[in-house]
This record gives structure tokens, C-alpha cells and sequence, in this order.
């Protein structure tokens, strides 16, 4: 197991889990999905997140990923598990089980289902962090789990040991400031944020580095955009931030709901060769003329940014 740095900072992707089947794990798609990721200098994994459809998958194949994936890094950057669950029990059960494995820390969105208040909401917490064998991230996913984490429940997380931080999901960059300074008398405390176009500006607001799901495709990208925010390098951070713009624009218009994302960026690692495009249910790939479009589309952008900025091509 790698030692978790506090606070935890950089690009931790939020892995993609590449499926032969709906149900049935690629293993080589995901061998070579991590390579990838780490070439790109990224600071750490998180599996089974959204990204990576862990509420979907299997508790006997989310178990597979895990094993997998920890024994591949073998300690060359933290990794973190995704344990949400509408039942405390089996996140707690499947954080044993992460740390078993070797994995670095776990990540919880609040509960699924029930629309729970404040108290219940706080109490979920400070059982999560008292029985979990690692250090705990929270998840605030308010557009999945429909509640988030209100700032008294953070502000009370923040005093607790077990809890490292939190990723921020929201989209909400008021409340992301107000996460900040919650966890300001606490340096350990990791506040990052989920969506990529929000990276540079979270960072600059004081954030410590973001779970974006583009780093699956090109983590370097976002290592240098994370790099240039904490540098203030204004330039760097506009034509970044434009190059981000450009994949999303490209990949992530082909289904309106949130899963778009996820098809999007499957769609764009088999055009790559990485991983097949498989979903697991309920979800279902994109079809044929639109992987086509994104790989056509990818090729175009990469090949323009080579002309105008003479640098290495969005796509590697």
C-alpha cells in the first residue's frame, strides 16, 4: 500500500472500468488503461467512482478491479476505492476488503435512495469514519445521489481524523469556496473538484488538484493545466483550458443525460485502442456512427492543435 500524502494533491483520474461484457471485466483493456493513465503523471487512481460505474458493476467484480488495479501500480501512486452503497454495511465491508488489497484510502458519496437530512447525514458519517480501515475522502455527487454535503456536515467531517478530504462534484464554485474555507484550519484536508472544465479555477481558489474524468484520456493534459493553475500561469492556463473545452465539445455531446460523459470518453478509449466501449446495465454504448464521428473528430482536433501550437496533440 502507498502512504497517502496529506494533503493528497494533483490529477487523480476517476478510472474508467473496461468491460469485455456488461459483466465480465477486460483485463487487458484495463492493464493498458492504467499504463496510460500513469504515463501521464497523474498523482494518484480512483476506481469505482461514476466514472468508472461502480454503483453498476458486481460486488464480486468491483472486488476484481480492485485486486487488479492494486497489485498493476504496485505502490507507484495511492489508490483510492470508490465504496458507495445504499447499504452502510456493505460500503464499510467493501472498504475491508480495499484495504486488504492494499489500497490507499475509499471514497463515499452520501447514501442513494432515501433523502436523508442533516443529522441523519452527519450520524452516516461519523459511523463511516469510525468503522472504515482507511482514510476516507467524501463524495459530493448531488446530481446522482440527490442530497449533498451540507457545510455543517463538512465542517464536522473536517474535525474528524479518519476523514482526508473531500471531491466536489457540484459544479457549485460558491460552495467549492465555502469547502475551502471549512477545511482551512486543517492542511491535511484535500478538497478537490469533479468537473475538468472547473479545474484551473478550483485550483486557484485554493482547491488541491481535481478527479476529472478526461485525465482517462489524456492525463497529461490535465497534470499540465494543474500545474500551470498552481504556477498562475495565466497564458498556459488559457490555451489548456481551451484544448479541455475542445475534447469535451467533441466527445461528450452524443447523449444528453450524465452518462454522456462516460459513453463519450468509453467511445474515445476504444477509438484509441486502449479499452472496448462496453457499459455495464443499465447503461448501453454509443452506436457505430458516432464512435466514428468522435474518432473523426479527435483526429481533426489533435491534428489543429499540432498546427497552431506546434505542441504535442490532444490524443496521444
Amino acid at each position: 500500500m502507498t502512504t497517502l500524502p496529506t494533503p493528497l494533491r494533483g490529477i487523480v483520474p476517476p478510472l474508467v472500468t473496461p468491460l469485455a461484457t456488461p459483466e465480465q471485466l477486460d483485463t487487458r483493456g484495463l492493464e493498458r488503461l492504467v499504463e496510460h493513465v500513469l504515463a501521464g503523471g497523474v498523482s494518484g487512481l480512483f476506481l469505482l467512482g461514476t466514472t468508472g460505474e461502480g454503483p453498476s458493476l458486481s460486488v464480486a467484480l468491483r472486488r476484481q478491479v480492485i485486486d487488479h488495479v492494486v497489485d498493476q501500480v504496485a505502490g507507484r501512486v495511492p489508490v483510492l476505492v470508490g465504496v458507495t452503497d445504499t447499504s452502510l454495511a456493505e460500503s464499510i465491508e467493501l472498504a475491508e476488503y480495499a484495504a486488504d488489497a492494499g489500497a490507499s484510502a475509499v471514497v463515499l458519496a452520501g447514501p442513494p435512495y432515501f433523502p436523508i437530512g442533516g443529522h441523519d447525514l452527519r450520524e452516516y458519517v461519523r459511523r463511516a469514519a469510525a468503522a472504515v480501515p482507511l482514510p476516507l475522502f467524501l463524495y459530493n455527487m448531488p446530481s446522482h445521489t440527490k442530497l449533498r454535503f451540507d457545510l455543517e456536515t463538512v465542517r464536522m467531517a473536517v474535525g474528524l481524523p479518519q476523514v482526508a478530504g473531500i471531491k466536489d462534484s457540484s459544479g457549485d464554485m460558491i460552495y467549492f469556496q465555502q469547502l475551502i474555507q471549512a477545511a482551512a484550519d486543517r492542511p491535511d484536508f484535500a478538497v478537490f473538484v469533479g468537473p475538468e472544465e472547473l479545474l484551473a479555477q478550483a485550483v486557484r481558489y485554493g482547491g488541491h488538484g481535481g478527479v476529472c474524468g478526461g485525465a482517462n484520456l489524456d492525463p497529461a493534459l490535465f497534470v499540465d493545466l494543474y500545474q500551470a493553475a498552481v504556477a498562475g500561469d495565466l497564458a498556459r492556463i488559457a490555451t489548456l483550458e481551451a484544448r479541455v473545452l475542445r475534447r469535451a465539445a467533441a466527445i461528450y455531446c452524443f447523449d444528453a443525460s450524465s452518462a454522456g460523459v462516460i459513453k463519450g470518453i468509453k467511445a474515445a478509449l476504444e477509438w484509441l485502442g486502449i479499452c472496448g466501449g462496453a457499459l455495464a446495465e443499465p447503461l448501453h454504448p454509443l452506436g457505430l456512427s458516432e464512435c466514428e464521428l468522435i474518432g473523426r473528430e479527435l483526429a481533426e482536433l489533435a491534428s489543429t492543435i499540432d498546427v497552431q501550437h506546434g505542441d504535442q496533440p490532444l490524443i496521444r
